[in-house]
C-alpha cells in the first residue's frame, strides 16, 4: 500500500506487494529453470524431499561449524511459506516434510512451481514473481530476459541482503552463480552463461519510510477502505505535502529543550492536512498527537462556555471572578488576581479558573460534559468540579476536532486521513457529513467565536494573533506540565501541545508562550502558501471586545448580528 498526499507526493509504503499468480507454462522456460538450477536441481525427480541435498547440506554445515547450506526443496519451501511459521524446531521441520509429501501427491510439478514462484519473497516488500518483475524491471514475468531471471532467482536466498535495489554488486555476483548453475545442469551452455550482460534494475532503492506519525495513524483507515488481492494500492490521503513540511519545521525548531511537542492541523470538516507526533519519529514513534492522553487545561473551557451560551448566557453576561470552594477544593487563578464581576468575554479571554468553575456549576456539570461529548470528546470524563479546568486527559487530535466543530458550526467532526473522494470511489457512504447537528448561529456559534476571538487577540493567547481573524484558546495544566494552544484561522484548525514524556514540569511555560508562538509560526507560513485558497473571515472588530457596549445598547448596534451575517457570507449560510 502506497500512501500519497492529497497533492500527489508519495509519503510512505506499508505492507507487502503481491500480484496475480504466474503460470509456469506461460513463462520463458529459462525463468523457472533458473530457480530450479540454483534452489533445487533435482526438483523434477524427487518426491518432496531430496535426501542427497539434505546429506550435502549436513556435510557442508558440519565442515563450516554452522549452518551454511539448506537442504529444503522448492516443495518444502512452498510448504513452509504457505502453511507454517518461521520456527526452526524439529516439530515444524517434520510438519514441513509431511506437507511437502501431501503437495507432491496432489499437485503436478508445474503447479507446485507456479505456486512457489507466485509466493516467494523477493525483498523490498515484494512477494511473487509477477510483482518482482514489475518492481525491479518494470516488466511482465513472461518477458524477463535470461539476465533478469538469473538475478531474481539469486535474490530468494537472502532477499533483504541481495535485493538489487539495496546491493547491486552482491545481487550480480549471486546472478553469476545462478548462470553457472544453469550451465552446469545443461539448461544453457557455458558460453552463453559467460556472455550474459548483468541485469540492471530500473527501480532505485526505496527511500520511502514504512512509518511516519501520520502513516501509522492513517494505515488502519486506509486498509479498511481499500482491499486489493494483488498489486500495490495507491491510497490518496488528506495530508498536504507543504503543510506537513511546515509542521515538521515548526516542531524541529521549537525552543522546548528536553520536552516533546505535537501538532495536528485539519480542515473544519476534519480532513487532517498535517500531523507531527513528536520531535523525531525515528527516536520515538509514539504519536503524542493521537496516542497520548494529556490534560488540556483551560483549552477545555470551550465546552464550559459553549454550554453556558446554550443555556442563555451571552458574552456580555456577568460572572463572579472570586474564589469559590466546592467540597473543600478551591481553584486558583493562575495569576492570583480576582477581578470581581466581569463579563464572560473577559473571563474567557483572561482564562479565569474561578469564573470557569463557577460557571460550570451554575450551568450544570452534566451539561458541560454533554457538550464535550457532542463535539467529539470520546474520553470518559468524570462528573467532578475540576473537570471544568481540563483535568482529564484527552488526545490532541480529538480536542482539535472539537475546535473544528466550532470553526465549521457542525458537530461532531471526525478526523479523516483518507480522502473522501477515494472513499466514495470505493463505494463507502460518507455518513459523517449528515450525522450530528449544527450550532445555533445566533445563540451558540457567533457568541463562541466572539469569545475565542477575544482569547486569541486580547487575552492569554494574544501571542498567536495573526493579520487575519484568529480564534483560539490556551491551555496550561497544573505545575505547568502541559501547555497547549488550539485555534483556527482561514481554513485551518490547528492544535499544538508541548510537554514532557516523563510528565515533569515545563519550567513555567504556559499555553500562551511557546505553543501560541509555534501555532502562529505554522499558521503564518500556511496562510502565506494557501493565500486566498482558504476562506478568511470578512470581519474586523472596530473596538476592543471588552469595551464593547452591552448587548442591546443602541450605541453598540448588534455586534452578534453583524458577526452572524459575516459568517453567513463566509460559509454560504
Amino acid at each position: 500500500m502506497l500512501l500519497m498526499t492529497a497533492d500527489g507526493h508519495a509519503i510512505a509504503r506499508r505492507g507487502a506487494i503481491k500480484e496475480a499468480p504466474v503460470e509456469v507454462a506461460k513463462l520463458n522456460p529459462l525463468t523457472p529453470n533458473a530457480f530450479i538450477a540454483i534452489e533445487d536441481r533435482r526438483f523434477r525427480r524427487h518426491w518432496g524431499i531430496d535426501p542427497r541435498a539434505i546429506g550435502r547440506a549436513f556435510v557442508a554445515n558440519f565442515r563450516a561449524g554452522g549452518v551454511r547450506q539448506g537442504g529444503s526443496t522448492l516443495t518444502q519451501q512452498l510448504a513452509k511459506t504457505s502453511f507454517l511459521s518461521s520456527d526452526r524446531s524439529y516439530k515444524r521441520k517434520a510438519q514441513e516434510v509431511i506437507i511437502a509429501f501431501w503437495l507432491e501427491a496432489w499437485l503436478t510439478k508445474d503447479e507446485i512451481l507456479s505456486r512457489y514462484l507466485s509466493s516467494v519473497y523477493f525483498g523490498d516488500g515484494v512477494y511473487g514473481l509477477r510483482a518482482a518483475a514489475r518492481h525491479y524491471f518494470n516488466k511482465k514475468p513472461e518477458n524477463l530476459t535470461l539476465a533478469q531471471s538469473a538475478m531474481l532467482a539469486g535474490v530468494v536466498q537472502a532477499p533483504s541482503r541481495l535485493a538489487p535495489t539495496r546491493n547491486l554488486a552482491a545481487s550480480r555476483k549471486r546472478a553469476k552463480l545462478v548462470l553457472a548453475a544453469m550451465a552446469d545442469t545443461g539448461v544453457i551452455t557455458p558460453a552463453r552463461a559467460s556472455a550474459v550482460t548483468p541485469a540492471r534494475p530500473v527501480r532505485q532503492a526505496a527511500k520511502l519510510p514504512a512509518g511516519t506519525y501520520f502513516a501509522d495513524w492513517v494505515a488502519p483507515e486506509a486498509r479498511d477502505a481499500f482491499e486489493a488481492d494483488f498489486g500495490e494500492v495507491k491510497v490518496e490521503t488528506t495530508l498536504d505535502y507543504d503543510l506537513q513540511r511546515i509542521a515538521e519545521r515548526v516542531i524541529s525548531r521549537a525552543p522546548i529543550a528536553q520536552a516533546q511537542a505535537a501538532l495536528v492541523a485539519m480542515r473544519p470538516d476534519g480532513r487532517v492536512v498535517a500531523m507531527v507526533g513528536g520531535k523525531s519519529y525515528k527516536a520515538s514513534p509514539f504519536n503524542r498527537a493521537t496516542q497520548a492522553r494529556r490534560q488540556p487545561g483551560s483549552a477545555f473551557k470551550l465546552f464550559v462556555y459553549l454550554a453556558a451560551l446554550r443555556s442563555g448566557w451571552t458574552p456580555d453576561s456577568k460572572i463572579e471572578d472570586r474564589p469559590i470552594t466546592i467540597d473543600g477544593w478551591t481553584p486558583a487563578n493562575s495569576d492570583g488576581v480576582y477581578r470581581g464581576s466581569i463579563t464572560l468575554r473577559d473571563a474567557f479571554a483572561r482564562s479565569s479558573n474561578a469564573a470557569a468553575v463557577r460557571l460550570s456549576e451554575q450551568v450544570g456539570r452534566q451539561n458541560v460534559l454533554r457538550v464535550a461529548r457532542e463535539l467529539g470528546i470520546s474520553t470518559p470524563l468524570p462528573n467532578h468540579p475540576s473537570a471544568a479546568l481540563g483535568t482529564e486527559g484527552v488526545s490532541l487530535l480529538e480536542l482539535t476536532a472539537a475546535y473544528a466543530a466550532v470553526a465549521g458550526g457542525r458537530y461532531p467532526v471526525s478526523a479523516q486521513g483518507v480522502s473522501i473522494k477515494e472513499k466514495e470511489e470505493q463505494g463507502f457512504t460518507d455518513f459523517f457529513r449528515s450525522r450530528g447537528g449544527s450550532l445555533d448561529r445566533r445563540r451558540d456559534w457567533a457568541p463562541m467565536l466572539d469569545l475565542l476571538w477575544s482569547a486569541a487577540n486580547q487575552g492569554t493567547g494574544k501571542r498567536a494573533a495573526l493579520r487575519v481573524p484568529t480564534f483560539g484558546k490556551t491551555g496550561t495544566t497544573q505545575e505547568h506540565r502541559d501547555a497547549l494552544f488550539v485555534g483556527f484561522a482561514g481554513n485551518l484548525v490547528v492544535g499544538v501541545w508541548v510537554g514532557r514524556d516523563d510528565n515533569k514540569p515545563l519550567g513555567g511555560m504556559t499555553g500562551g508562550t511557546v505553543p501560541a508562538g509555534m501555532w502562529k509560526d505554522f499558521m503564518t507560513s500556511a496562510i502565506a502558501i494557501e493565500g486566498s485558497g482558504g476562506p478568511e473571515l470578512p470581519f474586523k472588530p472596530k473596538v476592543k471586545r471588552s469595551e464593547a457596549p452591552a448587548s442591546g445598547s443602541s450605541e453598540g448596534g448588534d455586534p452578534v448580528g453583524d458577526l452572524v451575517r459575516a459568517l453567513e457570507e463566509l460559509f454560504g449560510g
